[in-house]
């Protein structure tokens, strides 16, 4: 598979053409509309180029018959679907998820993680990862309402770079009024031991294959506020 390549997903409607590549295992989809949808290689397939061209092709009407009224074409719709609400999903919860690229190697698999944003609210979310009295981005960007982005792959090397993050977060949304939402930013301290064990891994709400999944914010409060005493 390839850039330009046509693809179809297989496990919902749609597919583009591949756009780019992110890790080893996410493909880039352009669909239709410019919009690049992240997709793990395993959910599409590559569409032979004999699929388009056996395509049924119009055959012309012979000149010398009447030539009907030409039908005004309808323009394609170049907008995308305003997410469905949920009662409940008008408090704020996020989470962190970690799913291993082989769960039967977990002692030596990579890693893909993820952001979950269960709530009706847009969430801009930067995630960083502490460099002694430092911090690095590890990412920045848009989670739409009820629904899930890619993060980042990273092999079981980089896994110590995950002990400290720090996860800001900022929610509102588009074109009505809503209730305003403080900013928040919480730190994690992540159990690195988890990573090892492979009863921590299992299917939940978000996922369908086994994953980890961590409390960001849970019914609009932080799991952790980053200027709170620890307990001793």
């Amino acid at each position: 598979m390839k850039i330009g390549d046509t693809v179809r997903f297989l496990s919902e409607v749609g597919g583009g053409t591949v756009s780019g590549f992110q890790g080893k295992n996410i493909v880039l989809v352009q669909d239709e509309d410019g919009f690049e949808i992240p997709m793990q290689l395993k959910d599409v397939i590559l569409v032979p180029k004999v699929e388009e061209e056996e395509k049924p092709r119009p055959i012309p009407a012979p000149k010398s018959e009447r030539q009907e009224p030409a039908v005004r074409e309808e323009k394609p719709i170049t907008f995308k679907p305003k997410p469905l609400e949920r009662r409940e999903g008008e408090r704020l919860n996020l989470y962190l998820s970690f799913l291993p690229d082989d769960v039967k190697e977990i002692s030596s698999t990579g890693f893909e993680s993820y952001l979950v944003n269960d709530s009706n609210y847009y969430m801009q979310v930067s995630v960083l990862s502490a460099q002694g009295a430092s911090w690095l981005l590890r990412f920045c960007g848009v989670v739409e309402p009820n629904s899930k982005l890619f993060v980042e792959a990273f092999d079981r090397s980089e896994v110590n770079d995950l002990e400290h993050l720090c996860i800001q977060a900022i929610a509102w949304k588009q074109d009505k009024p809503f209730q305003l939402k403080p900013a928040v930013t919480t730190e994690l301290r992540l159990n690195l031991t988890k990573f090892y064990k492979l009863h921590v891994f299992h299917p939940n709400e978000f996922f369908g294959e086994p994953n980890w999944t961590e409390d960001v914010i849970r019914d609009d409060k932080p799991v952790r506020s980053a200027w709170s005493v620890p307990e001793t």
